[in-house]
Order: C-alpha cells, then sequence, then structure tokens
C-alpha cells in the first residue's frame, strides 16, 4: 500500500495503529478506521484500510463498495486499482480484476505485485503468452540480479536475440541458476524451439523439484506437443502443493479433454467456474470441451458468456462461427463490425472478428462482403506465420527421390506387426472428418482424434540427424533398421492407448499432415490401413481459406500457397500410388455424398470389415468429435454444400492459377507434366531466378525432375 500523505499527526499514528492491527486482527483494524471516517468521511488512506480490513474477513462486497467510492475520489491513485483488482481476483472476477490491475500499472508501470498478478490471471486463463511476459515484467521490476533484469527487461520488450545471449552468458558462469534457465526455456518456447524448452525445463526441475512456475511452464510445453497424459501428471504435482490454484485446475480440465475424458473435465470445469466464474478464457475452454462432447446448447452458452466477460475476444466470436451450424444474429454482426472498428484490438482478436464476419455474412448470402471479411482476417493472419511454397517443395522432392520402389522393397519385412491403426489422411477440410465418422460407426472400429503420435516419430528422428541443416528427417530414413521400425511402431501403438476408450481391434487416427509420412507409416506399421481423403480442389482449398486454425496449417492463409500445396500433395499422393500400387485407398468426397452406400461398403471392404448398416447412419454416432465439422457430421450428409464455393468463385483466379493441371484434371492426378501459368511459375521458382525478365506470359509446359 502506498500512503498518501497527511499533515496530521494524530491522524496519521491512528493510521500507523490501523496498518498494524490489519494483518492479525482485521476487526480491530476496521473499526479504528470506521472512528477516523466518522470525522473524516473521504479520508483516502482509512478508506483503502477499511477496505483492506473488510477483505480480510472475507467481508468481499462492503470492501468492493468502499473501493469503488476511494476510485471515484482517488482516480489516478494507483494502490486502489491495485487492490480493486486483488479484490475481483477473490471474487472470480477474472477480467474484473485483470481491468483494474492494467489500470494499476498504466499509472505505477514498475509495480512487482500487479505484474505478477496480472501474471496469475494470464495464466488461469491459459494465455501462456502473456502470462510469460507478465511474469517477465514482474522479475524486470524486482529486486534482483542485474544480469537477469537486463534479460528480463529484453523479453519484455520482445528483444528475444539480446536476452538468449545474456541468458546463455550469465549461465556459462552460472548454470544452475534455475531461474536462469527457466528463462532460457521461455525464450525457446518463444522461437518455437520446444525441444530445447523442454530439455532447459526438465533440468530446471532436476534442481529444483518444487520450482511450480518452472513445472507450470514445463505442462504448458507438454500440452503443445500434445502430450496430455504428461500433462496430467504434471498437474497432480502442482496441485498437490496449491490445491485450489485456478491456472492448474484449468490446465487439468484441458488436459482431460483432450485425452478424452469429458465427464471428468466437464465436471472440473464445472468446479473451477462455481466459484470462480469471472475468466473468459476459461469459459473459452469449456465451450470447446462441450462442444467436443457434443453439448452444443451448452457450448453456445459457454462461448457467450466468454464474450459477456470480455466483448473485444475475437476468439470467443470465432469459436461461434466454428460450430458451422450456428447462426449469428444481426445484433452480433453489428457488435462483430463495432469491435472492428475499435482501435485497441489486437492484431489476433482482429483476424478471429474477420473470419467470424465472414462467416455471418456468407450465411446470409452477402458474398462479396464475406470474401473481403475472409480476405482481411487471412491477409492479418499470414504476417504472423511462416511458410514458404518453395521449402514445401523441396520437401516434396526429397520424398520422392528417397521413398522410391526399390526403397520399399527393400525394406518390405521391416516394422511392426500390428493392424490395429487406420490412418485418415490428406487435406483439411476435406471429408476425413466425415470418413472416420462412418468408420467409427462400425462396432470393429473407434474413433480418436488427429493423433500426434507419428508426427512425434518424426520429430525423434529428426534428433537423429548429424546434419540438421536439413529441413525434413527423412534422410534418416535411408539407415533405419527395422529393430528401430519395431520398436517406433510398437512405441506408437502404446502411446496412442491412452486415448482409446473401448476394446475395439481397429481405431483411427485422423491426423490430415501425416500424408507426407506415408514413407514412415509403412516402415513402422506395415499393416495400418491408410486412407487418403480428398475433395474438389476449389472446395477443399477454399474451406481451407474460410478456415482459422488453432495451429498449424500454415499454408492456408493465401489462395496462391493454398494452390500451390494442394497441388504439391497431389504429386506426392501419386508418387505413393506409383511405387506402392493400391497401398493407399482413396475416398473422393463428391463420389461418397452422391452415392453413399456403395462408397462406405467399399470403403469398409479396404478395410477388412464386414458391412453394418451403423455406418450409413453416422449421425446417429454421439462420440466425441473434435474438428471442425464435429456438427456437420452429426448430421445427414449434405449434398448443397459440394459446389459451394462458386458463390466465391469470382475471386478465385490466384487459386485456379496455382492449382493448374490438378483442378483440370481431378479427380485424376497428373502424370509427369504440369501445366504452368506465369503467376504459378514465378511462385516456385527460387527469388534470383524470379528476377530475370522472361519475353512471354503465355502459359508454358514444364517437366518436373
Amino acid at each position: 500500500m502506498s500512503a498518501v500523505p497527511d499533515p496530521s499527526s494524530g491522524l496519521e499514528a491512528a493510521l500507523s495503529q490501523a496498518a498494524k492491527l490489519l494483518a492479525e486482527q482485521p476487526r480491530l483494524a476496521e473499526a479504528q478506521t470506521d472512528e477516523i471516517l466518522k470525522v473524516l468521511p473521504e479520508q483516502p488512506n482509512a478508506l483503502l484500510l477499511n477496505a483492506l480490513a473488510k477483505a480480510k474477513q472475507g467481508h468481499l462486497a462492503p470492501a468492493e463498495k468502499v473501493l469503488l467510492r476511494l476510485r471515484t475520489l482517488r482516480p489516478q491513485w494507483f494502490a486502489v486499482h491495485l487492490e480493486l483488482g486483488q479484490l475481483y481476483r477473490r471474487m472470480g472476477m477474472g477480467d474484473k480484476a485483470l481491468a483494474a490491475l492494467r489500470e494499476s500499472v498504466a499509472l505505477k508501470a514498475d509495480s512487482p505485485k500487479a505484474w505478477l498478478a496480472i501474471a496469475d490471471i494470464h495464466s488461469a486463463n491459459g494465455d501462456a503468452v502473456a502470462a510469460d511476459a507478465a511474469y517477465a515484467m514482474q522479475l524486470r521490476h524486482s529486486d534482483g540480479n542485474p544480469r537477469l533484469l537486463a534479460a528480463a527487461a529484453a523479453m519484455s520488450e520482445n528483444d528475444i536475440p539480446v536476452a538468449e545471449r545474456a541468458l546463455k552468458d550469465y549461465l556459462q558462469e552460472n548454470p544452475t541458476d534455475v531461474a536462469a534457465i527457466r528463462m532460457l526455456a521461455e525464450v525457446a518456447a518463444r522461437l518455437g524451439r520446444d525441444i530445447d524448452a523442454e530439455h532447459l525445463l526438465i533440468r530446471c526441475l532436476e534442481l529444483a523439484p518444487s520450482f511450480n512456475f518452472a513445472r507450470q511452464n514445463y505442462a504448458y510445453v507438454l500440452s503443445r506437443n500434445n502430450r496430455f497424459a504428461e500433462v496430467l501428471e504434471q498437474c497432480e504435482y502442482l496441485l498437490k502443493s496449491d490445491v485450489g490454484n485456478l491456472s492448474y485446475l484449468n490446465l487439468k480440465a484441458v488436459a482431460l479433454s483432450k485425452i478424452g475424458d469429458f465427464d471428468n473435465g466437464i465436471k472440473l470445469y464445472e468446479q473451477v467456474l462455481a466459484q470462480n466464474d469471472g475468466y473468459s478464457r476459461i469459459w473459452h475452454s469449456f465451450g470447446h470441451t462441450l462442444k467436443t462432447a457434443g453439448h452444443i446448447d451448452r457450448a453456445v452458452s459457454a462461448y457467450r458468456r466468454s464474450i459477456a466477460l470480455e466483448p473485444s475476444y475475437g476468439e470467443a466470436y470465432w469459436s461461434l462461427a466454428n460450430l458451422k451450424t450456428f447462426r449469428f444474429s444481426t445484433q452480433d454482426i453489428t457488435e462483430i463490425r463495432h469491435q472492428l472498428s475499435v482501435g485497441e484490438l489486437t492484431e489476433e482478436d482482429r483476424f478471429h472478428f474477420n473470419f467470424a464476419l465472414g462467416k455471418a455474412l456468407e450465411d446470409q448470402k452477402e458474398y462479396a462482403s464475406a470474401f473481403q471479411a475472409y480476405a482481411c482476417g487471412n491477409a492479418l493472419r499470414k504476417t504472423m506465420i511462416n511458410f514458404s511454397v518453395h521449402r514445401n517443395r523441396l520437401k516434396l522432392e526429397q520424398n520422392k527421390a528417397l521413398f522410391n520402389r526399390d526403397f520399399f522393397e527393400a525394406r518390405n519385412a521391416f516394422g511392426f506387426d500390428s493392424a490395429e491403426p487406420i490412418f485418415i489422411l490428406g487435406m483439411p477440410r476435406a471429408g476425413s472428418t466425415l470418413v472416420e465418422q462412418i468408420l467409427s460407426s462400425h462396432s470393429m472400429v473407434e474413433g480418436t482424434m488427429e493423433l500426434p503420435d507419428m508426427i512425434a516419430v518424426t520429430k525423434d528422428l529428426y534428433r537423429t540427424l548429424e546434419n540438421k541443416k536439413t529441413s525434413t528427417y527423412y534422410p534418416a530414413l535411408e539407415h533405419i533398421t527395422d529393430a528401430q521400425c519395431k520398436a517406433y511402431g510398437k512405441r506408437y501403438i502404446e502411446n496412442t492407448r491412452i486415448h482409446r476408450k473401448r476394446s475395439t481391434p481397429f481405431f483411427i487416427d485422423k491426423m490430415p499432415n501425416n500424408y507426407a509420412h506415408v514413407a514412415l507409416i509403412q516402415l513402422v506399421l506395415p499393416n495400418a490401413k491408410i486412407i487418403d481423403a480428398r475433395r474438389h480442389p476449389m472446395a477443399c482449398c477454399f474451406s481451407n481459406f474460410k478456415q482459422h486454425f488453432a495451429r498449424g496449417q500454415n499454408f492456408s492463409y493465401s489462395l496462391d500457397d493454398m494452390g500451390s500445396y494442394y497441388r504439391d500433395y497431389v504429386e506426392l499422393m501419386a508418387h505413393f500410388d506409383s511405387v506402392m500400387p493400391g497401398r493407399v485407398y482413396r475416398v473422393h468426397y463428391e463420389s461418397l455424398v452422391a452415392d453413399t452406400e456403395t462408397e462406405v461398403r467399399r470403403l469398409l471392404a479396404y478395410c477388412s470389415l464386414p458391412f453394418e448398416e451403423s455406418c450409413l447412419r453416422f449421425f446417429e454416432n454421439v462420440r466425441p468429435v473434435r474438428t471442425a465439422s464435429s456438427e456437420q457430421v452429426r448430421q445427414p450428409i449434405y449434398k448443397e454444400g459440394v459446389d459451394h464455393w462458386r458463390h466465391f468463385e469470382t475471386w478465385l483466379g490466384p487459386l485456379k492459377d496455382a492449382l493448374g493441371p490438378v483442378l483440370e484434371q481431378y479427380p485424376e492426378a497428373p502424370r509427369s507434366r504440369l501445366r504452368f501459368t506465369w503467376r504459378s511459375a514465378r511462385r516456385l521458382l527460387p527469388a534470383r531466378m524470379t528476377r530475370l525478365r522472361l519475353k512471354t506470359r503465355r502459359p508454358c509446359l514444364m517437366r518436373l525432375p
């Protein structure tokens, strides 16, 4: 508490006595300040001590009343806003608390107490990035090692190279300073180097097992890598020392939901929100869990509650839009447009609002305005991610060059012999969720989620490479042994078991990006089924353009990038069709919609499954569905949606150009020659070559290597 000076020495003595009583005898402190306020009803220090004494006794509403009165009298006194923020935290009103605390640091930016409270709120909300930034500010303004304070200052200003160098230099001399190790782990996490961050945090916890802040950071890194069973282990450890910690409880609820334990996840959210219902981000996370579990009306209510608490929270609006079957009201659209007109929006909130507005206007058949909103959202999002058509092309060529027919014939006996997995892969938004829903309606098949476990194997393989300059793990497969393949296959089966709730012979892994890892799947699990879900390139790509993905799919924020990525995907799958004929089964979305029963029977035959009528009534399957199509696959097939992209065809010229012959020859893949326009050819050439002046811009033919 920072006191406002008062010239009266008698008053100062009375206030000093009240302050001493506050810690151990708050009732007497309240009585003392009551006496002062009878004489001086607007005395600021007496009012502040009176409010603190009331709060200390658990009288939160009366304390709030006094603090609000004091805020009116002294709006520029930072201590009032700080204590009001702390009070709102106790009352479970997270967004009000955050607003008050932000006012306090606006008035006094060097208050470590305020920054620590802000960090704790962000952490409870699950916003790890904002929490880390606030913790850095707290450390920056705390007494401590000046070298670490300098690093914290650099981190708070997002000068990551300076912070990294300072921390590494410091740790050369002080290798066991756990605070510095944790800070360096945060730097690694910000740079996307999760493996480095994980190793640093493990070292940190080896040195200081009770360093809960580092343990919480470790849990966040595990969460980002979808290792939720391990997240739960860390949550249990953390909760032993702080059983009611809102941040830990929220993280545990997320992890329970991610491993498919929705009943306990929902119960935990209900428990947390019953005591702390003022946190918009927790309501938002709760909405995701309810949506996945199929409780759509409750999910909508949770998202609405999140919006009511934080009207500028764009992701909550996008979450409503992402239900696909939800329709915004005219009032909703007005509010979205109002928020977009507010200059203080973060970039993340702004692009979420744009994606939500695009969906709202598309539902109203205002296609030109809808496309403009989608384009704005994508353009902003693209500035925040890193994707290179050229790098993606190099990966494709490396894949094709390494994994030829001779490669697979020489290793035809490799791998773990389990036939349990059914991989559904391909482009996102290509109908894979529908295929999964159909198969998981069979009595012998369990649907799980987009499992990260095969991608975890690729990261492990990449770490074995001596030459880390290569952009892929593929060279590691040139020298892999049968024993290693068996071990990786067995590990995959064991690690995915946590996602299986039924004792069926088969389960589904619906990670679309696994299409780039077909060679690895063949090596480690040669008996697994592989299904390529494919959709008309215009429909699929535009559906991706309308979709904001929480993580990954960085190709999807530009029509040009999207077309190039789709074309490369088709070419890679055509390569595998050539070197492993019949290994991958292809389902075309349009055929599945046009003649569902015939296509379902063929699909089941490929999976060596007997026909079951329930597969045709997949929409009655009540299993949890985590993807953007969750509500669409809970309804009968909607044939009118097949050509919905044509409403936007006027604006999709760049996509058509980038797709080239893949569009012209769909559903077949181009065989040996691809036709490029000037636009698409320029995008594939290295930068130094695009500076050359070509004499013609007519379509040209180009033979690929």
